[in-house]
C-alpha cells in the first residue's frame, strides 16, 4: 500500500550509450550537487521535478551493481504497465512518438504546441487517461489536425482508435459508479470486454486456497477473459504466459541482481521473485513477500511485482511497479522510534479490543533514497510504502514500511507558499505550517505506514477487504491509515519518544493542513462538477467531512467567510483530536467485520459529492497561481563505466535535461511488448 503525495498542493534506470546527444544534453545538469536544478518543466496540470541520490558515493562497487541491476529490471516491466491501463496504450504511444520525432511542419503552431502538451501528458499518465482523476485526456486539437499529423509523418494507427482519441468511448480508465457497471465502465484493461461484476466475482468466488487463514491473492497477476467456448478463464502474467517477453527481462536482471545480493536472506527474495515470474504461482508470490519482508539486513532494497489493486475496480489486480531503495542511515535511524514502539501505538488506539493485535510482528521502517523507479509508481510516485498487502502475511510475519526522503526533499525544494497563504485562515495557521509543517508531513507518512496499515486484525471467518468492501476497500484503508496518523500526532507521546520538540504545535500543524487539504485545497485537481474517483483523494474528504459534520455542535471546525473567500478554522484540536479516534473505531470495526453497508454508507456520503459552489471557488481562487498541482520525476540515469574486458568497474549519475528525452529513451530502450498483449 503506498501514500500518494499531496505535497505537490502546498510546496509545491537507463543505460545511455556511451556516445549521442542525449548524453551531451543530460551533462548540462547537475547531479547530487548544492545548484542541482529540481524543476525540468511544466505543462497543463503537471510539474516534472528531479531527484538527487545522496550517499551513492558511499555504496561499495558491488552494492552500486545491485541498485544498477534492480533499476534494469524495474524498467524492463515499464510497458505492462502501460498495457495494463488501457489496451491501445502502446499503438496510441508508438503512434504519437513517431510524429514527435518526424514532423517537418510548423512547429510554431498553437496545434503542435498542444500536440506536444497532449503527448506529454500521456506520457506523464503511462496512457490516455489521467494519471490521478483517471479520466480519458482528450487533445486541444482536431481530429483533422491529429490525421494530417498521421498523414505527413507516415504514421499508421487504426481509425477506430482515432476516433476513440476525440469521442466519449472509455472515457473512465477506473469506474466507481456501481450504476454504470465497474467493469463495463472502466477501460483499465484487465477483463475482457462484456465480463460483468457479477461473471468475475462468481469466478473467484469458485477458488479456494489450502489453507484458509492464509488465502493465495487470487486475480492478482492475471487477465481475466472469455475464452473461444464462452468461458471465463485467465490468462496469467508470468514467461512464457501474457506479458512474456518483457517479464523475461525482468527475469535476466533480477538474476544479475541475485549474484550480487548483499547477503543470504536478500538472495534468496530476489530467487522467490524469479520463481514467480517464471510460474506466475500465487503461492510462490507470497513465500516470496514473506522471505522479502523477513530480509531486513542491508543497504539496498526494492518493490517489483504486481502489487497495487487500486487501479482494478473489483481489487483484484495488482498494477505492475518498481521502486529500487537506498537505506537513508541518518533519518531511518531517528524513524526507527516509530516501529520499535508499534506495539505501544496499537494497545493505546481506540479500537475495540477485538480489534486490536495483541502481537504487532515486525514492522521495519527506513526512510530511504530512490535510485529509480518504474510502472505505476513513475513518473507520479508515493511519498511512502508499506507492504506486503496481504492481512494475514502482516500478522504472522510482520511488513516493510519505507519513505522515501529525497523524493519528500525535492516536492519541498520545488515548492512554495503562495497557495498556503491563499487558504490557510490565518497568519498562526501558516506560521504553524511554515515552521512545522514539514516535520508533520513526515510523521504522518511514517504513522501511516509503519503503525496505521499494520495495526488492527479482521475478526474471525470474516473474508478479506476486497470480498467484503469491495470497491470501498481501498479508500477505507487508505483512510484508516490516516486515521491512526492523525489519532497519533496530536499526542504527548511523540516528544517523550524524542521525535518532536512541540508535540502539540505539529499536531496543530498536521490537523490545520488535513483539514484545509481534505475539505477544500485538493479540489484543484477536480474538473468543474466532478465526484471524486481517486482512493486517497476520497478518503481523505470523508475523513475530514465526517469530523466537520460529527463537530458541528460543539463548533470543532469552523466554516468562515471573509471578503467572500470560504475558510476552515479548527476552534479545538483536543475534542478534533476525539473525533479522529471515534472515527478510527468505527473504520476499523468496518474492515474487522467485512460491514459493506457501513463501508459505503460512510463513502458515498461524505466522500464522493462535491460542493460544487466552494468547487468553483476554490478553482477561481486558484487560478492566480503558476505552479501546477500534479508533480512527479524524471528518474536519474546510472551510467556503467566498463573496462577492456567488458566489466563494470565504475557509475557515472547523469540527469535528464528534458523530459522528452527520458520518454523517447524509456520507448526505445524498454519497448519489449508488441502492440496488442
Amino acid at each position: 500500500m503506498k501514500l500518494k503525495t499531496i505535497a505537490g498542493i502546498f510546496l509545491a534506470s537507463a543505460f545511455l550509450v556511451s556516445c549521442g546527444k542525449e548524453k551531451e544534453e543530460s551533462k548540462e545538469v547537475a547531479a547530487n550537487t548544492e545548484d542541482f536544478q529540481y524543476e525540468v518543466e511544466q505543462f497543463a496540470d503537471i510539474k516534472v521535478l528531479r531527484y538527487q541520490v545522496p550517499g551513492w558515493e558511499n555504496l561499495t562497487l558491488k552494492e552500486q551493481k545491485l541498485v544498477y541491476y534492480l533499476t534494469q529490471a524495474g524498467m524492463a516491466g515499464r510497458d505492462i504497465h502501460w498495457d495494463q491501463n488501457y489496451k491501445h496504450n502502446l499503438k496510441i504511444r508508438k503512434a504519437l512518438e513517431n510524429i514527435y520525432q518526424n514532423y517537418k511542419g510548423d512547429k510554431a503552431s498553437e496545434d503542435w504546441k498542444n500536440f506536444e502538451i497532449y503527448l506529454k501528458r500521456v506520457w506523464f499518465s503511462n496512457g490516455i487517461h489521467h494519471h490521478y482523476s483517471s479520466d480519458k485526456i482528450k487533445p486541444d486539437f482536431t481530429k483533422d489536425y491529429f490525421q494530417k499529423l498521421l498523414s505527413e509523418t507516415k504514421t499508421t494507427l487504426a481509425l477506430e482508435v482515432v476516433e476513440i482519441l476525440f469521442n466519449d468511448q472509455d472515457a473512465k480508465k477506473v469506474n466507481l459508479d456501481e450504476s454504470k457497471g465497474l467493469l463495463a465502465g472502466s477501460a483499465v484493461n484487465f477483463y475482457d470486454k462484456g465480463i460483468t461484476d457479477k461473471e468475475a466475482e462468481a469466478f473467484y468466488k469458485t477458488k479456494k486456497s489450502p489453507d484458509a487463514e492464509r488465502p493465495y491473492s487470487f486475480g492478482l497477476n492475471s487477465k481475466l477473459v472469455r475464452n473461444a467456448n464462452g468461458q471465463i478463464e485467465e490468462k496469467v502474467w508470468k514467461s512464457g504466459g501474457m506479458y512474456g517477453p518483457a517479464i523475461d527481462k525482468i527475469i535476466y536482471w533480477l538474476e544479475k541482481a541475485q549474484g550480487v545480493a548483499e547477503n543470504k536472506k536478500q538472495g534468496d527474495a530476489i530467487a522467490l521473485l524469479i520463481k514467480y515470474y517464471k510460474t506466475g504461482d500465487l503461492k510462490t508470490w507470497d513465500d516470496y513477500n514473506i522471505a522479502w519482508t523477513e530480509a531486513t539486513e542491508g543497504n539496498i532494497d526494492y518493490i517489483n511485482g504486481f502489487v497495487e489493486v487500486y487501479n482494478d475496480p473489483l481489487g483484484y489486480r495488482g498494477s505492475y511497479e518498481s521502486v529500487v531503495q537506498i537505506k537513508d542511515f541518518d533519518m531511518s535511524k531517528k524513524m526507527e522510534v516509530i516501529s520499535k514502539n508499534a506495539q505501544w501505538f496499537e494497545d493505546n488506539s481506540t479500537l475495540m479490543p477485538a480489534h486490536k493485535k495483541k502481537n504487532v510482528v515486525g514492522v521495519s521502517y527506513k526512510v530511504v533514497v530512490v535510485a529509480g523507479e518504474s510502472g505505476d509508481s513513475s513518473p507520479s510516485t508515493p511519498i511512502g510504502v508499506n507492504l506486503p498487502n496481504a492481512d494475514w502475511i502482516r500478522a504472522e510475519h510482520g511488513s516493510k514500511s519505507v519513505s522515501l526522503g529525497n523524493i519528500v526533499d525535492s516536492y519541498n525544494h520545488a515548492g512554495g507558499s503562495d497557495r498556503l497563504k491563499e487558504f490557510a485562515n490565518d497568519k498562526e495557521e501558516i506560521e504553524l505550517e511554515e515552521k512545522y509543517g514539514e516535520v508533520a508531513d513526515k510523521l504522518h507518512t511514517a504513522l501511516h505506514e509503519v503503525v496505521g496499515h499494520a495495526s488492527g486484525q479482521i475478526n474471525p471467518g470474516v473474508g478479506t477487504p476486497k470480498e467484503t468492501l469491495k470497491s470501498y476497500a481501498s479508500t477505507l484503508e487508505e483512510g484508516r491509515a490516516d486515521l491512526v496518523g492523525l489519532f497519533y500526532l496530536y499526542n504527548p507521546k511523540l516528544q517523550e519518544l524524542g521525535l518532536v520538540e512541540d508535540w502539540k504545535k505539529v499536531g496543530m500543524a498536521a490537523y490545520d493542513g488535513y483539514i484545509r487539504n481534505g475539505l477544500m485545497t485538493q479540489l484543484i485537481r477536480l474538473e468543474p462538477s466532478a465526484d471524486i474517483e481517486e482512493a486517497h483523494m476520497r478518503n481523505r474528504q470523508w475523513v475530514s467531512a465526517w469530523v466537520f459534520e460529527k463537530g458541528k455542535k460543539d463548533n470543532v471546525i469552523e466554516k468562515i467567510t471573509r471578503d467572500g473567500k470560504t475558510y476552515f478554522n479548527i476552534t479545538n484540536y483536543e475534542k478534533l483530536h476525539e473525533l479522529f479516534g471515534q472515527l478510527l473505531k468505527e473504520t476499523q470495526r468496518i474492515k474487522s467485520e467485512g460491514d459493506f453497508a457501513a463501508g459505503k454508507a460512510l463513502v458515498e456520503n461524505y466522500g464522493v459529492k462535491v460542493d460544487q459552489k466552494l468547487h468553483k471557488e476554490v478553482l477561481d481562487r486558484n487560478k492566480k497561481f503558476k505552479s501546477a498541482p500534479y508533480s512527479g520525476f524524471v528518474n536519474p540515469v546510472l551510467v556503467p563505466k566498463m573496462d577492456d574486458k567488458g566489466e563494470i568497474t565504475s557509475f557515472e549519475i547523469q540527469q535528464p535535461k528534458t523530459f522528452a528525452e527520458q520518454m523517447l529513451y524509456y520507448s526505445k530502450t524498454y519497448g519489449f511488448l508488441p502492440e496488442e498483449n
